[in-house]
């Protein structure tokens, strides 16, 4: 019968019925929707049959009110298994700890294996992982991302060109590539220093070749400023007259110029400026698709602003990821500050920002000078500026001479 399918999954039972003609109580349960099977007549007052776990409520019902008596026989299925299961305390203690430490384990790295690279960087890799916390024994949780460590260890070991991390159940590979330092290497061949850029010349230290302008010359871009083509010695031709040799150098030296940039920058009047304090507190969590269990840190801080990070994991076990994920949510007390300017103090924001823009556009070596505020205006609460700015930098360049010419 269809209705007694899967009844080992949900559970039945065998209930001897006692009483006069116990067939018609069976026939009573059939009549109110209730499925019995393997009925059994083994007396004149006993009958046996087979009911499902949750239709029990229902034949307690039906039994009120009548002279027949139920006794419960048999029990089979794997609700009877479960309790039975469950009942064996010590059982189900080990069975439990024995998995929580199977799952333990298997978020654990247990080796870093380093390929790739000469034995004395991977010395050096070696140390900037135990810095980063990543060694034998270490908890994976812990751990930033892949992604983040590979680019941590670019920057900390100038040796690395690149550097591929990846995690394989409780192993991390890295894979490094050796940075090759190959020395861009200057021409040789003989050259003249042009201009990269129009200005006015402020200092000129040449070493080799002919210089082309002085101090205070205006100059545009291309103009050649010191040339490789400078005179030799003396020499007589076949008519006895003297004609001085051409000789070509690699024109070596630094010229100096005063540039100017026009420059465009905008600064609101109000603002929100926000900061961490530097108090916070951790929660951690276990996640089973949207639900969360608290596992620590219960109680939310009394912060008035706080900044929320979140950093989630799949748990392990071996090489497969587990359904369940365990989270850190990082709370950071947050500070809130309302900024109010004046138009003078909004102009002196602009201008600190724009020669900050324009020094880390031009490098390190060159020096504003001068600034001068061309035109200002203030609309929909913000100050637009447009600054003309003097700057001092090298504006030479080497440029290859065509000896075909």
């Amino acid at each position: 019968m269809r209705d007694t399918q899967g009844s080992y999954f949900t559970g039945y039972v065998t209930i001897l019925i006692k009483g006069d003609r116990p067939e018609l109580f069976f026939q009573k349960c059939m009549d109110k929707g209730i499925t019995v099977w393997n009925v059994r007549k083994l007396a004149d007052d006993q009958c046996e049959g087979n009911i499902k776990l949750y239709d029990i409520k229902q034949i307690k019902e039906l039994r009120r009110g009548t002279n027949y008596k139920i006794n419960f026989t048999k029990r089979k299925g794997y609700p009877f298994l479960f309790r039975r299961f469950i009942r064996k305390k010590q059982v189900l203690i080990g069975l439990l700890l024995s998995l929580l430490l199977i799952i333990f384990l298997s978020n654990i790295i247990w080796e870093v294996k380093i390929s790739g690279v000469p034995k004395d960087i991977e010395e050096k890799i070696s140390k900037q992982l135990d810095s980063y916390g990543i060694h034998p024994g270490s908890w994976i949780f812990s751990l930033d991302s892949p992604n983040a460590i590979q680019q941590k260890l670019v920057e900390d070991v100038p040796e690395l060109l690149w550097v591929g991390v990846e995690q394989k159940g409780t192993t991390f590979f890295l894979e490094g590539v050796e940075k090759i330092i190959v020395k861009e290497e200057e021409i040789k061949g003989p050259r003249n220093l042009i201009a990269t850029k129009k200005g006015i010349i402020k200092k000129m230290y040449v070493s080799k070749g002919l210089p082309k302008v002085e101090v205070n010359d205006y100059v545009k871009l291309g103009d050649v400023l010191v040339s490789g083509i400078i005179n030799g010695s003396e020499e007589e031709d076949e008519t006895d007259k003297k004609a001085k040799k051409l000789e070509l150098v690699a024109a070596e030296g630094e010229i100096t110029a005063t540039t100017w940039y026009e420059v465009t920058v905008t600064v609101p009047l109000k603002g929100v400026h926000e900061e961490l304090t530097g108090n916070q507190e951790k929660k951690y969590y276990l996640r089973f698709g949207e639900f969360r269990l608290p596992v620590w840190g219960f109680n939310s801080p009394e912060y008035d602003h706080i900044h929320r990070e979140i950093n989630e994991e799949n748990l392990k076990l071996f090489n497969w990821n587990l359904p369940v994920k365990i989270g850190e949510s990082i709370l950071s007390e947050k500070s809130t500050t309302e900024m109010n300017r004046s138009k003078e103090e909004a102009v002196q924001v602009g201008i600190s920002q724009a020669k900050s823009e324009l020094k880390l556009q031009l490098g390190p070596k060159a020096q504003i000078i001068s600034e001068k505020v061309l035109q200002e205006t203030t609309d929909n609460g913000k100050v637009k500026l447009n600054l003309y700015i003097n700057v001092e930098e090298d504006i030479a360049e080497a440029q290859p001479i065509n000896q075909g010419d």
